[in-house]
């Protein structure tokens, strides 16, 4: 992947973020509780709709499986059931699984106590959690500056023509990291914006382009008018 805007890439991020915000607003986003919860959901969105997530914790909930050590008391067979919305259910609740089991023996607040970095890397090391995952754990549940970037982010950018090539995730990431000040606040609702604007507006099949504030400095539209 080759990202093209190479020139003031902090000023051409912020006006980015700015025409985001104007367009839908603060997010409010990540739906959570507890760092766990944030967790839980982190794994159970890999490869799927926040909807379908929202099914399987509830299902989770309703049956008092909500909590790290609910989860451990109960049979693998139950927390496959129990999932089963989320898509790959089986694979997910290995994973599940895997995290509770981790944590129970290094809980979730002493890892936090780490810098972005190792803690980046700890979390990479558990079985079932990925860059993406790692990365929304560390910034909605730990609370530290470490940007998440998605399909979305790559449908957005690479329509916009800011990024060309087969989708990377850890140069997509440096983008953020290395061009945005390292702060929480902004991480959570740049991300939450950009999963909103591609939810909304920037369909993977047919965008609303009419309705995309970004569209008079979009590669796509421009080529699609």
């Amino acid at each position: 992947m080759q990202i093209l805007c190479e020139e003031n890439i902090t000023e051409q991020l912020f006006s980015l973020y700015n025409q985001l915000l104007a367009q839908h607003g603060h997010r409010k986003w990540w739906p959570a509780d507890t760092p766990f919860e944030v967790a839980l959901g982190a794994i159970l969105t890999q490869a799927t709709s926040w909807r379908n997530v929202e099914k399987a914790m509830e299902n989770l909930k309703s049956a008092g499986a909500f909590t790290p050590e609910e989860i451990a008391s109960i049979s693998q067979a139950t927390l496959e059931r129990l999932i089963r919305p989320s898509r790959y259910f089986r694979m997910k609740a290995q994973k599940v699984r895997a995290f509770v089991e981790y944590i129970a023996e290094r809980p979730m607040h002493v890892m936090f106590k780490q810098d972005v970095p190792e803690l980046r890397e700890e979390l990479l090391s558990i079985y079932g959690v990925g860059p993406e995952t790692a990365d929304t754990i560390i910034l909605y549940a730990a609370g530290k500056p470490s940007f998440v970037v998605d399909s979305y982010t790559y449908r957005l950018f690479s329509r916009l023509g800011w990024v060309t090539g087969n989708y990377n995730y850890e140069k997509l990431r440096a983008l953020f990291m290395d061009n945005l000040p390292h702060d929480v606040d902004l991480f959570n609702e740049y991300h939450a914006l950009i999963v909103g604007h591609g939810a909304r507006i920037c369909h993977k099949k047919t965008p609303n382009c009419q309705e995309c504030r970004l569209r008079e400095s979009c590669a796509y539209y421009e080529a699609s008018e």
